[in-house]
């Protein structure tokens, strides 16, 4: 089990499966992988209050992707610590190799 199942293709980018800490002492993006859940695990320094978690995310994921925040959006899960995320314009691969730098690095 790895990484990689939390990441589905789509014809116009991927989804993600995040499972989000708000309010960590440090930003990690992606901190781990929790495979019993199936999802990238992330570490936010910004509170879970009106939004400020959620929008450090999708800042972080697209300096992550070097895409603009435009092209991210909360499927679903927005008020959860367990979010889908819909990528534009990443594809699998990208994904894979981006997040794979970081979490065997």
């Amino acid at each position: 089990m790895s990484f990689e199942e939390a990441i589905k293709a789509l014809d116009s980018g991927i989804i993600i499966d995040i499972e989000v800490t708000p309010g960590s002492r440090s930003l990690s993006v992606p901190s781990g992988y929790n495979e019993w859940r199936r999802r990238i695990e992330v570490k936010l320094t910004k509170n879970a209050q009106k939004g400020k978690a959620n929008g450090q995310l999708i800042e972080s994921l697209a300096e992550l992707f070097e895409i603009s925040s435009s092209n991210i959006l909360i499927n679903s899960g927005a008020t959860s610590s367990k979010k889908s995320l819909l990528v534009k314009g990443v594809s699998y691969q990208r994904a894979v190799s981006v997040f794979g730098a970081r979490l065997k690095g």
